[in-house]
């Protein structure tokens, strides 16, 4: 993929639908292959250290990939460092924000606009996706289910 292909990408993902609190959305796939492809784009996971330690994370180069917990675990309380630990971590390109379904990513990258980060993006479906029928995870959809490279736990 050239960073033309990426940057298509991006101007695809601030056309769908948002609250309009941060520059758009992309599919894991979508997310996958600007991380790849930008040069200074991160993919940010905040999911808790839990998550990643018995579920798996994104398999990415370490200039690409950060994880930084939106809530911290035990205690499920507010990470009052997020914004100054994104700051460390962020690159000069694009941040993609994962987490488990979608939800904390996108509070995520509001947060990260409004304090100041530009092309913030959510990544839709999340690493392990919505709960199926049975209420299993990486069935319907997400990072996981969309075959994307991952490291288990």
């Amino acid at each position: 993929m050239t960073d033309l292909d990426a940057t298509q990408l991006l101007t695809n993902a601030r056309a769908r639908p948002t609250d309009g609190s941060y520059a758009g959305a992309l599919s894991p796939e979508e997310a996958h292959a600007v991380a790849l492809a930008l040069p200074g784009a991160r993919l940010i996971d905040v999911r808790t250290r839990a998550e990643l330690d018995w579920v798996g994370r994104p398999a990415l180069p370490a200039d690409r990939y950060a994880a930084i917990e939106w809530t911290i675990w035990p205690g499920s309380r507010p990470n009052e460092q997020f914004i100054e630990q994104l700051k460390a971590a962020a690159g000069d390109g694009p941040l993609l924000f994962l987490c488990r379904s979608g939800v904390r990513s996108k509070a995520a990258a509001k947060a990260a606009t409004v304090a100041g980060f530009a092309d913030c993006f959510d990544i839709l479906e999340g690493f392990e996706g919505d709960r199926d029928a049975a209420g299993h995870r990486k069935t319907v959809g997400g990072w996981c289910k969309r075959g994307l490279p991952w490291i288990g736990a």
